[in-house]
């Protein structure tokens, strides 16, 4: 029983850790970085953009898709 609550709290701290390391401190250095890698990976291209969702505290890089399908995310930035 010990071993496996030891195991479980060892788990959770190192999953709190990893959220805690690799996000950012701020929504605007999570801004920065989305429009940083939208401008040096494609450059002004239309078709590529930054949006910010409020509900899961995080920006998005995202691609639109034509014909009105849904857009492609490309990678997100959450803080």
């Amino acid at each position: 029983m010990k071993v496996g609550f030891v195991t479980f709290i060892v788990l959770a701290t190192a999953v709190i850790l990893f959220l805690f390391f690799t996000s950012y401190r701020s929504a605007f250095e999570a801004d920065q970085a989305c429009h940083f890698i939208k401008w040096e990976s494609y450059k002004e291209s239309l078709e590529f953009g930054c949006d910010h969702d409020l509900e899961t505290n995080q920006w998005i890089l995202y691609r639109e898709s034509s014909n009105h399908q849904p857009a492609q995310v490309i990678k997100r930035f959450r803080y």
